[in-house]
């Protein structure tokens, strides 16, 4: 397939905001998503060139990386998990909490799992522009106790003498949340849920932006909104990526909205690993056109390659895909035999491959397909060259010696179904800008 530059827009990182809420006939929700780098974004800087914005985000998937990988040590070697966890996601979400519902912006992020937003009284909290929430205007709102089964899945929890049950999470950027856990009514478009577990944040420090109020927890912990709505919305969650320039929203659905059926469905298996907030999927091997590279674990050997399971985490808080070193390495390998083209260096270094995009204006990569245990899926080859500067296209799979992700770029334009009750992830071909 060919590779135009006026697509280039299409792979800004993708962070969306929910900004219009709707629920479908058949019991299920649906919401619009708005790119963050688009005009409608309160995020949207308009001085900022799109090659500019690819490159926040490209540094920033490293940076979500390394925060993602901290977390994933602390938690095997037995430390405990909020310590050190994973801050961001590129998403934004809105959601309303309290009688009468307040609304509220956080990050949406499957790479985390509790629910906050700053609250009243305020020790200490970042700059944000809508108000506060206050627990003293909601009628629903209650405190946590410590006997609570959920005030220890936090993970760092203490309690007061009122027996409150108090949390603390510090993330990866040695941002900070500090409050004291609840229950209150959540409101997700038109359906209510009561008896929500969240974080009231009294004390909020760190690398958050004045447009948001928190973070939305959609990982797989017991904590997450995922996990606590399991009855009404049967552990399902799906969202559909479009590109920027189809002027339509990108899609996010919850319960029977969220069901991924069809004869071309690619579904892999959901493994279960700590800490149990990521989504961890098995990547056998990848292929370019007729060569097929193995993934090798360090348990094999080459004569019988074999794929640890849980080998790599499927993310939607993470721009760039990377895969561990060797594989990358053959991967480069391969890409190089196919393509004829001019080499050049990536002027920003964050890139391996890159190549001198023809005069036409289109650039021809080959097909590239991720085998997952269960399944084969071919990303969209325009998604695997991206033009990071005028007339410049790189490879946007990048190494990696510590963590493997798959990130955004290569999930858009599928509609990506997760159940936990089947425990897997699906994947449907998808032209997300046609979905209603």
């Amino acid at each position: 397939m060919a590779f135009s530059s006026q697509v280039s827009l299409l792979f800004l990182a993708c962070v969306f905001l929910i900004s219009g809420i709707e629920s479908s006939k058949h019991g299920g929700i649906t919401v619009d998503l708005i790119h963050r780098d688009s005009p409608d974004s309160p995020l949207y800087q308009s001085s900022y060139t799109r090659y500019e914005r690819l490159t926040d985000a490209f540094r920033r998937s490293f940076s979500r990386k390394s925060s993602l990988h901290s977390t994933y040590k602390v938690v095997s070697s037995g430390s405990a998990e909020s310590t050190l966890t994973s801050i961001g996601g590129e998403y934004l979400m809105k959601i309303s909490i309290g009688t009468p519902p307040v609304e509220i912006l956080g990050i949406a992020d499957t790479g985390s799992d509790l629910t906050w937003t700053q609250c009243k009284p305020c020790t200490s909290c970042f700059k944000q522009r809508s108000p506060l929430f206050d627990p003293r205007n909601t009628k629903t709102y209650r405190t946590l106790s410590c006997e609570a089964a959920l005030c220890s899945a936090v993970g760092l929890s203490s309690c007061d003498l009122k027996n409150k049950c108090n949390y603390e999470v510090s993330y990866g950027d040695r941002s900070r949340t500090k409050g004291e856990l609840a229950t209150d009514t959540f409101v997700l478009g038109n359906a209510t849920f009561p008896k929500v577990v969240f974080g009231c944040g009294h004390e909020n420090t760190g690398t958050f932006n004045e447009t948001g109020t928190g973070i939305v927890g959609l990982g797989g912990g017991d904590i997450s909104i995922i996990k606590q709505l399991d009855k009404s919305i049967g552990g399902r969650f799906s969202y559909c990526l479009t590109f920027l320039d189809s002027n339509v929203s990108s899609k996010i659905s919850f319960g029977s909205d969220a069901i991924v059926t069809g004869p071309k469905v690619v579904s892999t298996p959901l493994v279960q690993k700590s800490p149990s907030t990521y989504y961890f999927l098995t990547l056998k091997a990848i292929s370019v056109g007729e060569k097929r590279l193995e993934y090798i674990s360090d348990a094999s050997d080459y004569d019988q390659p074999s794929a640890d399971e849980g080998n790599i985490i499927i993310d939607s808080g993470t721009t760039l895909t990377f895969l561990p070193e060797e594989l990358f390495y053959g991967l480069e390998a391969a890409i190089v035999k196919v393509i004829k083209d001019n080499r050049v260096d990536d002027p920003h270094g964050i890139f391996a491959l890159c190549y001198e995009l023809p005069s036409t204006g289109e650039f021809d990569a080959p097909p590239i397909v991720l085998h997952f245990s269960g399944g084969d899926l071919e990303v969209e080859s325009s998604s695997t060259f991206v033009e990071v500067r005028p007339g410049v296209v790189c490879l946007t799979f990048v190494p990696s010696n510590d963590f493997s992700i798959f990130g955004n770029l290569h999930q858009m334009n599928f509609k990506i179904g997760y159940d936990l009750v089947k425990n897997e992830v699906s994947f449907l071909p998808t032209d997300c800008s046609k979905l209603s």
